[in-house]
């Protein structure tokens, strides 16, 4: 990868650094040459990133190009907002705190390079200030309350002329170390056809993808000609660095996931799943909402709140199934089989929700799981209940134990089945999901449409083995090549 470091002046960047190509601002926003320089990282280290100004124009060029700047106009904007200072202060509140518990003064400059700053105590939380304002230099502002609390008051990009001499070897380290990582390292092979994020959580218990299944996606991308790398939490100041970010870790809207997507989608990156997705399906209440409005199949629903407890039993009967609005993995998720469990539940999950789903109980001795992926049918799956337990993952016990799996060709599953799915998931949007239905007789209905579903090798790829894979892939280099063209739907 192409390494430029844009400055007012040359004479601005006096640091000794390897790989690393030192242009002047107007002559990258004039000269037509790097217009067709392919493969490239921006870091803009103008003296100000003001609206139409040179170094906003670097920037807004770079992307333009599609050379990723750091920082993008996208960081530029959240720099100058006090908005998002207050939002960020707040979302780092317990990080702030510690960091800065004993600090004598009632304010604080922090010089942050590539998340590095000189007083080590306090990198932990510069590391974090550099994922969330990705620009190579920062100055951050934090000041002391009456009360002892501290907030941050402002971010603002360094320029790299005023970086204190006695700073400066600190920060040849942490740009050497910075440009010596992962993508930037220089490669003699030919360039990948696009490089692919995949985040996971290696210390996660019910991961989407146990490790044998990583290997795979990770060999078929290589097939195509595709580079991939897996990144954790850790790497969020990196997602710019590639082209797309699949996402096997599990999502929430109030987790670094959804965070990675966000992030990701305004860098350009094509991401499965995308954050629209997220949102509908970490959110039974919405789906709920959603399927009915569309007169998609489901168990008979419930959305109740405090004021509608008592219409559970005249509505729904006995046993009824009760949800948290963001249960995953069967957790959260609980079935009364009477009126004194059914209060006990209820009151439990409203204590965490302002609204619970109530469905009634339907009982099957499996669950379908159609997978689909960009409109289409990829996978089908029966998961059978839990020995002498009502879902397919008992956690009743100190262990959490499952029911069997069988694997099944689409073909071969019944066609109402998949039709159903496909409705649900369609409605969704045209990521990759994992639709959950039961089906007892002629009735076939919806429990639930999942972003991010399992793909675990020896049970969702039992038939397609290594081709359910490849077209996972497929579907990842496609819309990159339809983006970088501008015809990305």
């Amino acid at each position: 990868m192409n390494i430029l470091v844009v400055v007012n002046r040359r004479e601005d960047w006096r640091l000794e650094v390897d790989g690393v190509s030192v242009v002047a601002a107007q002559d990258y926003v004039t000269d037509p040459a790097y217009s067709d320089v392919a493969n490239t990282r921006v870091f803009n280290l103008c003296r100000s990133y003001r609206y139409q100004s040179l170094g906003y124009y670097v920037s807004l060029l770079a992307t333009a190009r599609g050379h990723k700047p750091i920082p993008s106009v996208t960081a530029i904007q959240d720099m100058k907002s006090q908005a998002m200072a207050r939002l960020v202060s707040d979302d780092l509140d317990d990080r702030i705190q510690q960091c800065l518990a004993h600090t004598p003064s009632d304010r604080l400059a922090l010089h942050v390079y590539f998340g590095r700053t000189p007083a080590a105590r306090y990198e932990r939380l510069t590391r974090e200030l550099f994922n969330l304002f990705q620009a190579p230099f920062l100055r951050a502002q934090f000041q002391r309350n009456g009360d002892g609390e501290w907030t941050l008051q402002s971010v603002r990009p360094l320029p790299a002329g005023e970086i204190p001499d006695a700073h400066r070897d600190l920060v040849t380290e942490a740009a050497r170390r910075y440009f010596s990582r992962g993508r930037f390292r220089t490669r003699r092979r030919s360039p990948p056809r696009c490089a692919l994020a995949i985040l996971w959580n290696p210390a996660e218990r019910d991961r989407p993808s146990n490790d044998r299944a990583l290997e795979r996606f990770e060999r078929a991308a290589e097939r195509l000609g595709m580079e991939t790398e897996r990144i954790t939490r850790d790497d969020y100041a990196r997602l710019a660095e590639f082209d797309a970010l699949f996402i096997r870790e599990t999502t929430s809207v109030t987790h670094h996931t959804y965070r990675f997507a966000r992030r990701a989608e305004a860098e350009g990156l094509v991401v499965m799943d995308d954050p629209p997705s997220i949102e509908r399906c970490t959110n039974k209440v919405y789906l709920a909402e959603l399927l009915d409005r569309h007169d998609v199949p489901t168990p008979r629903t419930l959305i109740v709140s405090s004021a509608r407890v008592k219409r559970i039993i005249p509505e729904l009967g006995l046993p009824v199934v009760l949800k948290q609005p963001d249960s995953s993995f069967s957790q959260g998720v609980v079935k009364a089989d009477d009126e004194e469990t059914l209060r006990a539940a209820v009151g439990r999950l409203l204590d965490r929700s302002d609204l619970v789903v109530a469905q009634e109980f339907i009982a099957t001795p499996f669950d379908w799981r159609i997978g689909v992926l960009d409109r289409t049918p990829l996978y089908a799956c029966k998961y059978y209940m839990a020995r002498r337990h009502w879902q397919v993952i008992d956690r009743s016990g100190a262990r959490a134990n499952s029911g069997r799996s069988e694997c099944l060709r689409v073909e071969d599953a019944p066609p109402a089945v998949v039709r159903t799915a496909l409705r649900a998931a369609n409605l969704v949007g045209d990521g990759f999901y994992g639709v959950d239905l039961k089906q007892r007789g002629r009735r076939c209905c919806v429990i639930e449409v999942n972003d991010n579903p399992s793909i675990d090798a020896g049970v969702e790829d039992a038939v397609l083995k290594g081709e359910l894979y490849r077209r996972v892939m497929e579907v990842f280099l496609e819309r990159v090549e339809r983006r970088r063209l501008g015809t990305a739907r």
